[in-house]
């Protein structure tokens, strides 16, 4: 199994890029927004790899990130979406862009992709908004944030949904503290007003 590859761009098509590793090329299919964000052939570049194998083939899909890559394993986990249709997710969406439309239930987002219908767009939320709200439940905010949150469950909510998608606590609880949320906004409202803060 190759875990990643590190190397130089040889050349790039419209879905991958061929990757000189100490001389062997290796045809890498890679999500849009990857090959959008290279400047071109020479770039140094480090990819973490899925290889599926086929009858007819050996395919490697590659990844910026340990966590783009753990969000196309789950995608794939899907019954119904295969490495092509997963990448098309990623390529239309991206890690935290996905995570916010299954948290939200927004099934009309994930539909835009092309070639995933409403059926499996709401098969991707119903089979991946267990895990997200596990990791949602799970004690990952620092005991200052609770701290600084205490009193307002609207700001704790917030603040874990944007730990969930992977921000640190203390930038998340920036971010929504920036928004300065009251009793009357809800916790969706918050995390997008909390999320352009971040971009």
């Amino acid at each position: 199994m190759i875990a990643f590859l590190r190397g130089t761009v040889e050349d790039m098509t419209e879905s991958s890029l061929v990757l000189d590793v100490h001389g062997v090329g290796y045809e890498v299919l890679v999500p849009g927004q990857l090959l959008s964000s290279i400047s071109g052939t020479g770039q140094e570049l480090k990819l973490y790899t899925y290889m599926q194998v086929r009858e007819d083939a050996v395919v490697l899909f590659g990844f910026l990130t340990k966590d783009d890559l753990a969000m196309f394993k789950m995608l794939i986990g899907v019954n119904g979406v295969g490495p092509k249709a997963g990448l098309a997710i990623l390529s239309a969406l991206g890690a935290d862009d996905l995570r916010f439309a299954v948290l939200s239930d927004d099934a009309k987002k994930i539909a835009k992709t092309p070639g995933i219908g409403a059926k499996t767009a709401q098969k991707i939320i119903l089979e991946l908004q267990d895990a997200f709200e596990k990791k949602l439940a799970a004690p990952t905010v620092g005991a200052e944030v609770a701290a600084a949150a205490a009193g307002n469950s609207v700001v704790q909510d917030a603040v874990e949904a944007l730990v969930a998608l992977g921000y640190g606590s203390t930038e998340s609880l920036k971010a929504v503290r920036s928004v300065n949320p009251d009793e009357h906004m809800d916790v969706e409202t918050v995390l997008k007003a909390a999320l352009k803060h971040l971009f």
